[in-house]
């Protein structure tokens, strides 16, 4: 069932499921987990929730496990009402979130704007977690940012050392994009260079967030900089970076003259 489910074919491993029924052998909750997965990942709900609706019926319990994949693709398709009074449920049955179901709540409120849910939640997890590690904090300080709230991003960024934490590439490149995101490319060029002095090295997606963000704001003398640079560190344009710079290439051909690298390759 697992493997048929990895591969996108849920028909197949509801099949395999069904058998089991028909030897008389029950399925536990693994299997019920396995099938849920494969249809919340087939954005194919209806056929999840009645797979969740089973499970009491069968005298078995949902396992953490269950109600995440369930929340999961809850979210997935903005069904948030839903979601929210599943997880009262589950509180309500006993079973206390783990840190991945938080992951999954942050996540989703941030995604459909609810800040000041997401930042309850978060309270309420650091005041229940002892060590909350740099991973949720790129959450919040991702969601906070997309929302509109990067003043707000920018000073939990800056308190991580205080708590003992140190930021990873990741949350660099977050803070990056909500600068570029706020036209503010110079704060954007700063946090790059303080990530390199920290001992934080950019990847492949850093340079291709500020190179969008110096595309979007027609700053070509710098995006050609900073393109210089990651090409020589062996990165490379994403396709959204080189959707922009087609674009800018169009609207203005002159800009082909100041990427010499790019003009050699197109005249091969």
């Amino acid at each position: 069932m697992d493997g048929y489910c990895l591969r996108g074919e849920v028909d197949r491993a509801r099949r395999i499921f069904d058998i089991l029924i028909d030897k008389g052998i029950e399925p536990t909750i693994f299997s019920y987990n396995i099938l849920i997965n494969g249809y919340r990942k087939k954005k194919n709900l209806d056929e999840a929730m009645q797979l969740f609706s089973e499970i009491s019926q069968k005298g078995l319990k949902p396992s953490i496990v269950t109600y995440n994949t369930i929340l999961q693709g809850l979210f997935e398709v903005g069904r948030i009402g839903v979601a929210k009074q599943l997880f009262v449920e589950m509180e309500s049955a006993g079973l206390a979130p783990d840190l991945y179901m938080y992951g999954t709540l942050l996540d989703g409120y941030f995604k459909y704007g609810l800040v000041e849910e997401a930042m309850s939640l978060f309270n309420k997890l650091e005041r229940k977690i002892e060590n909350v590690n740099i991973i949720y904090y790129n959450i919040i300080i991702n969601g906070l940012s997309k929302n509109g709230e990067l003043d707000k991003a920018h000073a939990i960024f800056e308190k991580l050392s205080s708590m003992g934490l140190v930021p990873d590439v990741r949350t660099y490149t977050i803070m990056i994009a909500g600068f570029c995101q706020q036209e503010l490319l110079d704060e954007a060029k700063d946090m790059l260079r303080k990530m390199e002095d920290n001992g934080c090295f950019p990847n492949n997606f850093t340079y291709n967030i500020i190179l969008r963000g110096y595309l979007r704001c027609r700053k070509i003398n710098e995006m050609v900089s900073f393109m210089k640079e990651m090409n020589g560190r062996g990165f490379s344009f994403d396709a959204t970076t080189a959707e922009l710079l087609v674009n800018a290439i169009s609207e203005n051909p002159s800009v082909l003259d100041m990427l010499p690298e790019l003009h050699e390759e197109i005249k091969k």
